[in-house]
């Protein structure tokens, strides 16, 4: 009998802060008065000041500061990549090691869930306004808070049929659990921000918007997948990263067999098409990117994960050759700096070698009354960054109301 693959493992509980670990680890913050890991944050979730509320025993102001600031305090507290942003930036890092960021706020983001706490409100200054973000990514959901706690009234549209974006369709569940997103998404609701889902709104229909809504954020993401220009790339067992992490999420319990599994790419994204391919069963699986292993831009924790579960990972090769009758059965790797060569079996190749917008939007300018923002500005960048574009479009678009 086959077991039936599950995606449910959340590392996320395991590593979790208590109370105890919070405190100890909040004390050891050095309170700089101008906290450098503030500013090191692109959202602008100002750790600093949420540190010191849990130094100070403060959880729920801790947890009100992160809502405030970031929309997605919960989700990012699992996916960004603190060690590049604040931590790096942590004073103490000069005395040990820095102040663990990314746990301190998940765990004032959990006593928020525990307790189902409210924290933002809304004033009347911009009542009779009206916003379409089209998107629901980072950059519609941090441009949508932003407005509503203005009292503009928002309507984000979604393709799909749930919200986030590629933070609910691209990231595994054990990453990032849809739990964990939808309450950062119930945040929206509760501000009033009302949610157009199977809607993909055409260019004729973005016309038609511009005399209805005051103002239109675009942040229509990057969900075209990039290929690979090299022999065999046409043969039947290749598939991209995207639809390989999106078809894991929704069927996996009605996917075949994967096999021998090689990914190609050495971000975020390739590790988890590694660890999901882990969890989905597969025969091997190898992990072969072009940088270094220091050099991969994927996120230690993310590369500890895969190393934890016992999955190598291949630096320094890059793909020359898909090899196969009809279907892909091989992969020919050359060294970056040398001449050896490695052959790999393969039932399953992903290609996880970045995303670029789809073509009917690599024409959208902005305008007067059209905002754009995200990865379709930034070319795929982190959560964290597509939140302060969101941002920064809000508050041109107040700006404009005045």
């Amino acid at each position: 009998m086959t077991q039936t693959p599950v995606l449910d493992y959340e590392p996320t509980k395991i590593e979790a802060y208590d109370f105890r670990r919070a405190m100890e680890e909040a004390s050891r913050c050095l309170l700089c008065e101008d906290a450098p890991c503030s500013m090191g944050c692109p959202a602008n979730t100002d750790p600093g000041k949420f540190i010191r509320s849990i130094r100070f025993k403060n959880v729920n102001g801790a947890a009100e500061t992160i809502r405030e600031n970031n929309i997605l305090g919960a989700s990012c507290a699992l996916i960004c990549p603190q060690e590049k942003l604040c931590e790096l930036e942590c004073s103490r890092s000069g005395i040990d090691r820095p102040i663990q960021i990314g746990k301190l706020q998940q765990f004032a983001m959990e006593h928020e869930r525990a307790l189902n706490k409210t924290y933002l409100t809304k004033n009347d200054k911009y009542t009779g306004k009206r916003v379409a973000c089209i998107g629901s990514g980072p950059a519609s959901l941090a441009c949508a808070a932003d407005l509503a706690k203005e009292g503009v009234d928002v309507t984000i549209f979604e393709e799909n049929q749930k919200v986030g974006g590629m933070l609910r369709y691209a990231i595994p569940p054990f990453r990032l659990p849809d739990y964990v997103l939808d309450q950062d998404i119930s945040q929206l609701e509760k501000l009033g921000v009302k949610f157009e889902l199977n809607h993909s709104v055409t260019f004729a229909e973005l016309e038609y918007m511009k005399q209805e809504y005051d103002h239109i954020f675009v942040g229509a993401g990057t969900w075209q997948s990039k290929k690979l220009a090299i022999p065999g790339a046409d043969l039947q067992g290749i598939v991209l990263a995207l639809d390989f992490l999106t078809e894991a999420k929704e069927n996996h319990s009605e996917m075949a067999p994967l096999g021998d599994v090689v990914i190609i790419g050495g971000g975020d994204v390739g590790m988890d098409c590694a660890t999901t391919s882990k969890l989905l069963g597969a025969t091997s699986i190898y992990n072969v990117f072009l940088e270094s292993l220091e050099g991969a831009p994927a996120v230690q924790k993310e590369k500890d994960f895969v190393f934890r579960m016992g999955i190598p990972l291949i630096s320094e090769f890059k793909p020359v050759e898909f090899i196969g009758s009809g279907k892909v059965e091989k992969v020919r790797f050359e060294h970056m700096t040398n001449e050896s060569t490695i052959l790999l079996k393969a039932d399953t190749v992903i290609l996880a070698v970045g995303q670029k917008v789809t073509e009917d939007t690599v024409s959208l300018k902005e305008t007067e009354q059209i905002f754009t923002g995200g990865d379709m500005d930034n070319g795929g960048n982190t959560a964290v960054q597509a939140i302060s574009e969101g941002r920064v479009a809000a508050a041109k678009i107040m700006e404009s109301f005045k």
